[in-house]
């Protein structure tokens, strides 16, 4: 087993590693293109890989989650002892604020930003329960069959989620706080943060209930 201290560096420097990606693509995206569309796929694809990337070496240390919403369904199967989950949640929200401010170093902009982004309407808050449950599910279902295969079913759910939800899948708590910190174009505005966050929990306590049944080990299966 690892020890805890590890498993919190690895949660702080992959979320960091996650924002800085989201946010910095995102710059980069915009800087080179005035085409949203365009600035869109700039800032899907590297989230995706990067995502592929994390999980993949950081997943044996930690579990890979970078999200206090996959910590909070993994607390409520009880794979995590809640000290525990908390302990990750304070990690993971500090490394994407770090995260944030690390984009904003690289491109020599302000470190310290407040997101003027408006993004808040119902169909954006139902769009982060369906891409947050989508995560989820994606997740627990990847666990039940193919654990080898969750760091790909993750980025490419992910990249998929960018463009057929209407908020661009945020997906993750300690992302919409860190981009809440970043007035670029990945940024929200801090007011509109606490809606998201809402509606990803509830999208991960959805998954969480349906994946628990859908998912059931099957008790008939060859040992």
């Amino acid at each position: 087993m690892t020890d805890t201290p590890r498993r919190l560096v690895a949660e702080a420097l992959g979320t960091a590693l996650l924002v800085a990606t989201v946010v910095g693509s995102g710059i980069m995206a915009d800087a080179l293109s005035a085409d949203d569309a365009v600035s869109l796929l700039g800032n899907t694809i590297p989230t995706g890989a990067i995502l592929i990337v994390l999980i993949t070496i950081l997943g044996p240390v930690s579990g890979a989650h970078f999200n206090p919403a996959v910590t909070l369904v993994f607390a409520a199967r009880r794979d995590l002892a809640p000290g525990l989950a908390l302990a990750y949640v304070a990690a993971q929200i500090a490394g994407g604020i770090a995260g944030s401010l690390l984009a904003h170093a690289m491109f020599e902009l302000p470190m310290l930003q407040i997101s003027t982004r408006a993004r808040t309407d119902a169909g954006q808050w139902i769009a982060e329960v369906v891409a947050t449950f989508g995560l989820l599910l994606t997740i627990l279902g990847g666990l039940r069959h193919r654990a080898d295969a969750v760091p790909w079913l993750v980025g490419l759910y992910i990249s998929a989620a960018y463009w057929f939800t209407a908020s661009t899948s945020f997906a993750n708590p300690a992302v919409a706080i860190a981009r809440g910190l970043s007035d670029t174009f990945a940024g929200i505005r801090p007011a509109d943060v606490p809606a998201f966050v809402l509606a990803e929990i509830a999208g991960a306590l959805l998954a969480a209930a349906l994946g628990g049944w859908l998912f059931v080990p099957d008790r008939n299966a060859p040992r």
